[in-house]
């Protein structure tokens, strides 16, 4: 039984991403901090399939023992660098930990995780998906170093395809634009409340599905989705 492993499993995307490959039949491994219930439970369509690993994706040496011990007993076959993290407001406003935070998050783990997987996926001819942003492609005034980091993952991601397709490899960035999840928790906005705002987690999901379910041969590298409105609110300044 062919397994994928998918970071930022606890909530959100992830979660979405991990439901839906416990339902093509995968065995999932989903990688967060803190799963508590919905991590824990059978029903909401995990039928046993899903995995859930509590490890700091930060702690580089817990991250390779776990990728060891999961290719060792079961072939990988996708990969889903899924987990971000995400600081707002002016650059000189950051600070150097939440700077780093995002960068190891963001492009870091995703680099390493790929080269730990990269012999067995090219082996599996399987699949790298990095479910990106589409601050990738803009600029991004109050978010300068996680559209940079972004912007880095796509590039990472567009050069790897062009690397590894001759072994069979298919890799993907997928770019959400503003998406219902906690993701904003430490923005002073969040997404609007018409629902034609913003994108759900289900539905980038279906955005993976679509990747894994082309004919071999046939790579889809690139998939941008946008909620047909752009608005967003401010939080009120006592829920920061």
């Amino acid at each position: 039984m062919y397994a994928a492993i998918v970071t930022g499993a606890s909530s959100g995307i992830g979660l979405s991403v991990s439901r839906m490959l416990c339902g093509l039949g995968y065995e999932v491994f989903g990688i967060g901090r803190d799963f508590g219930r919905d991590g824990k439970a059978d029903e909401d369509g995990f039928k046993g399939r899903f995995h859930p690993i509590v490890c700091d994706l930060l702690d580089t040496p817990a991250l390779l023992n776990v990728v060891k011990q999961i290719s060792a007993d079961y072939p990988v076959y996708v990969l889903v660098n899924n987990a971000g993290s995400a600081y707002y407001g002016l650059h000189e406003e950051l600070n150097p930990q939440k700077i780093q935070q995002m960068v190891r998050t963001n492009l870091e783990v995703p680099m390493i995780l790929t080269q730990q997987l990269l012999r067995v996926l090219k082996k599996n001819s399987g699949f790298i998906i990095n479910i990106a942003s589409v601050t990738a492609a803009g600029v991004n005034p109050h978010g300068c170093a996680y559209g940079a980091t972004k912007a880095g993952l796509s590039s990472f991601a567009h050069s790897l395809f062009e690397e590894a397709r001759k072994y069979g490899v298919k890799v993907a960035a997928i770019y959400p634009d503003m998406t219902k999840t906690n993701l904003y928790r430490n923005a002073d906005f969040k997404e609007g409340d018409d629902e034609m705002s913003y994108l759900l987690p289900g539905e980038v999901a279906q955005a993976v599905r679509y990747v894994l379910s082309q004919r071999e041969g046939l790579a889809v590298t690139d998939i941008t989705l946008r909620p047909q409105l752009h608005r967003i609110q401010r939080k009120p300044p006592d829920s920061l």
